[in-house]
């Protein structure tokens, strides 16, 4: 058992796709089986279950991810706590965010960031960024771009970035959908909404639903992520609440297909960077915290 085929395996294992861990790892997809073969020989246990169209971790496989992170955990403080007397830091930092965020909020954070620490290497994974608090918590990322949750846990610091204005947002081309909301009186119990799956804008909307009276809403879809969102507001499902710069970082071609009819619907959603407490010390996470901070 080495490093590399504790790395490989949990990527398979958020992955659960041998092809695009094998893209995202830079081997090949044969490569791969044979290091997780070898790794589930030098276990003596069947980590993943596979056919030719899923793969699923078996009971063994949810006992090593664990394993898994905190061996690779270990092995970048030990890197960190040799190499921090040294003229600069150097080391792997791994970041969760949306999408959006990656194009909004993360650029100028990085530029101060690898000014300081050139040396440093940014792992970046983007996906829904209501999941960047579980994400930390469970160390799959050393930091996470995300809005402030409703109840913070308490082992976990958050620095605030930039309040979010968000804004109801509905198809911009003829549809039954946009045809409802420009009644003189919308019934909103029939018009159909695209929520996310959770997180703080899934309570927003909920909020926003008993504020206006609407016991039972009309839900088209639940998505993971809010980009999908504004994309399924575009082909004309329904309509959505969603943060402004979503929106503003959004393709042109499904831009233009929507259109705000409620800005500033709700109170803004406060994104900022989440981190274990317990993981400030860290050098490496020490710097990236210090950067924020910097005016």
């Amino acid at each position: 058992m080495n490093l590399r085929d504790l790395r490989l395996f949990l990527h398979l294992a958020e992955s659960r796709h041998f092809g695009r861990t094998a893209k995202a790892m830079h081997i090949s997809p044969s490569t791969l089986s044979r290091q997780i073969q070898r790794l589930e020989e030098d276990i003596g246990q069947i980590l993943f279950l596979r056919d030719n169209r899923t793969v699923q971790l078996t009971e063994a496989g949810q006992q090593v991810i664990t394993f898994a992170q905190q061996t690779l955990l270990q092995y970048r403080q030990l890197r960190h706590s040799l190499g921090q007397h040294g003229p600069s830091l150097s080391g792997e930092l791994r970041l969760f965010c949306s999408v959006t965020a990656a194009y909004s909020h993360l650029p100028p954070i990085l530029d101060r960031f690898r000014a300081d620490q050139p040396l440093v290497e940014i792992k970046l994974t983007t996906g829904d960024a209501a999941d960047a608090v579980d994400k930390v918590q469970s160390n799959s990322a050393d930091l996470g771009i995300a809005g402030h949750p409703e109840t913070l846990p308490g082992s976990v610091s958050f620095m605030p970035i930039e309040k979010i204005p968000l804004s109801l947002i509905m198809p911009a081309l003829p549809c039954p959908a946009q045809a409802q909301i420009r009644q003189s009186s919308p019934d909103w119990a029939q018009i159909p909404f695209i929520l996310p799956e959770h997180g703080p804008v899934r309570k927003r909307i909920e909020l926003w639903f008993r504020r206006h009276r609407i016991a039972n809403p009309l839900i088209y879809a639940t998505v993971s992520g809010h980009e999908a969102m504004v994309s399924m507001v575009a082909l004309g499902c329904g309509i959505a609440l969603i943060p402004d710069v979503v929106l503003e970082n959004s393709p042109e071609p499904v831009r233009n297909r929507v259109s705000v009819f409620a800005a500033n619907a709700m109170e803004p959603l406060e994104l900022g960077v989440c981190v274990q407490k317990k993981r400030l010390s860290e050098p490496l996470i020490a710097a990236f915290w210090q950067t924020l901070q910097a005016p």
